[in-house]
């Protein structure tokens, strides 16, 4: 069983930069792809970023890139997701996922954290 936290959501101004963790207990980190969702109000959830177990590929919302990139610590079992020159319309809930295939698409991940609010408004 996988079990994944994330943690650093906040409100923000436009223009800051936030960085998310998702802290994961088990294999997590060395057997699976790890990715990035937000669903922001009345809209589906939508995929941000992912990297492949290896943390040799990544892939990136064409919405974020450029501006947010996603990284892993493996000593720590933790996983971050830096953003930069944050939007209002980045403003949602941020979850991350682990599943057995490297992909943007939701239902290839089976193990996913609460979410964490991230609010960006000036």
């Amino acid at each position: 069983q996988v079990q994944l936290e994330e943690s650093g959501g906040g409100w923000v101004q436009p223009g800051d930069s936030l960085t998310l963790s998702c802290a994961a207990s088990g294999d997590a980190f060395t057997d699976y792809p790890l990715a990035w969702f937000r669903q922001a109000p009345g809209k589906e959830r939508e995929f941000v970023a992912a990297m492949s177990w290896t943390a040799d590929s990544r892939m990136t919302a064409g919405s974020v890139s450029g501006r947010f990139t996603t990284s892993k610590d493996y000593a720590q079992n933790t996983a971050y997701l830096q953003m930069n020159d944050l939007k209002p319309e980045d403003t949602a809930i941020y979850y991350c996922a682990v599943g057995r295939t490297f992909s943007p698409r939701d239902f290839d991940y089976m193990y996913w954290g609460q979410g964490t609010q991230v609010t960006v408004s000036s």
